[in-house]
């Protein structure tokens, strides 16, 4: 009888199968103050309900390198700052798809990106608000 050798990572059955993302985004700047912190809460929300969020940095105001044309209700709209924050979390690579519609969707944001994070990224997150001041 021959002896099958099974790799210890699935010995343990501890492999995590999720991948580790990063969603940074801009909030309109005609967002009131107040309701910044409302718009990240549903930003983690959506994020929330499908993955698990390992890392974040809440939006604070900051000036933009270059002004932003966003249309809006049949105008184009030009912003030169906005409220600058990202969320890191675990999720499924079949789920990413449908959280990114689901984000694309929110009205109060400016931009955003949806980035996959490396090893080495996810180890070393990059806080731009602590690095700024």
């Amino acid at each position: 009888m021959s002896e099958e050798k099974m790799p210890a990572i699935e010995a343990n059955g501890a492999e995590d199968e999720r991948n580790s993302y990063e969603f940074a985004f801009h909030v309109l700047p005609t967002v009131a103050e107040g309701e910044v912190a409302s718009a990240f809460e549903t930003i983690k929300a959506h994020v929330a309900r499908q993955g698990e969020i390992i890392g974040e940095e809440a939006p604070e105001r900051i000036d933009l390198v270059y002004p932003i044309v966003k249309s809006m209700e049949g105008k184009n709209r030009k912003f030169t700052s906005a409220y600058f924050g990202w969320v890191r979390f675990k999720l499924e690579g079949e789920k990413i798809s449908d959280l990114s519609d689901e984000l694309s969707q929110m009205n109060t944001l400016l931009r955003h990106l949806l980035i996959k994070l490396t090893a080495l990224e996810e180890s070393h997150p990059f806080r731009f608000h602590e690095n700024r001041k």
